[in-house]
């Protein structure tokens, strides 16, 4: 079965919302005015980034929840692999995507993602294979820096990449096809990250 979902739709999608662009505008509230009466600009360009590395923390403070329940009360829920270490195994599904997403830029120049999990809520086995609707609730702090000097280009923001889960029959189809939850949060967080490292900077 051919996959629904791949990193180039995913990828032409984040390209298509994060025109990027280089435009002025103009301040018209008299506190922005400097003293020669001159309006204020604020410059946007559109960035020439090439990841050169990826940096994903996952801090101990975050909980972690085994509960098959409909919505365990943790910020971290993932059970596609076999029990283990779950920030280390989430660690792993955000770098992929991070990685891939990351390729797909050539610009001039070198930065270093700084990435860090505030959210990682995939689903219980009780809600993937019910009728139930959910979503995989994943959401991290963002920095850019130089590859060089080490300063911020992007200064920390939160990114929420929540997204639509599947469900019941869906999800049972998804299996068969070999489309894991795994593939599809990856090719999501390619496509996050494309279309972050796409948007116009302010200068």
């Amino acid at each position: 079965m051919k996959k629904t979902f791949n990193i180039a739709a995913a990828l032409i999608l984040a390209a298509a919302t994060s025109a990027c662009t280089t435009e002025t505008t103009s301040r018209a509230t008299p506190f922005n005015l400097p003293l020669g009466g001159q309006s204020a600009e604020v410059v946007r360009i559109a960035p020439n980034f090439r990841v050169t590395k990826v940096n994903v923390t996952v801090p101990e403070t975050l909980t972690v929840s085994e509960d098959n329940g409909i919505k365990p009360r943790a910020d971290i829920v993932w059970r596609e692999d076999p029990f283990g270490n779950r920030r280390e195994q989430v660690k792993s599904v955000m770098e992929a995507g991070f990685n891939a997403g990351a390729k797909a830029l050539d610009g001039a120049r070198a930065v270093v993602l700084d990435v860090q999990l505030v959210r990682f809520h995939a689903q219980t086995q009780r809600v993937r294979y019910s009728s139930l609707p959910s979503k995989h609730e994943i959401e991290f702090l963002l920095t850019v820096r130089d590859a060089n000097t080490g300063a911020v280009i992007v200064p920390s923001h939160m990114v929420n990449a929540t997204f639509d889960a599947l469900g019941g029959n869906a999800a049972v189809a998804a299996d068969r096809a070999g489309i894991t939850q795994r593939m599809r949060i990856g090719e999501h967080l390619a496509g996050v990250i494309y279309g972050e490292l796409s948007k116009p900077i302010t200068l």
